[in-house]
């Protein structure tokens, strides 16, 4: 199971959120992970250990090479 992932993915986490959709946004990381939901916006700010166990894959890499 690939557990890279890097500010700007899109993730799929193991539960879904409440509004219906089970992928994130990673907008920071660090020593804690926080993730924004796709379908609704809510940002939630999780300890990198349970990010880590929680993710499933990597949906969409940010592909933001500087070219």
């Amino acid at each position: 199971m690939n557990k890279n992932f890097e500010l700007g993915d899109i993730v799929k986490m193991k539960k879904q959120h409440p509004c219906g959709t089970n992928a994130w946004e990673i907008i920071r990381t660090g020593a804690d992970i926080k993730i924004k939901c796709t379908g609704c916006g809510r940002i939630v700010m999780l300890p990198r250990s349970k990010f880590e166990k929680d993710m499933k894959s990597v949906i969409e890499n940010n592909n933001t090479a500087n070219e």
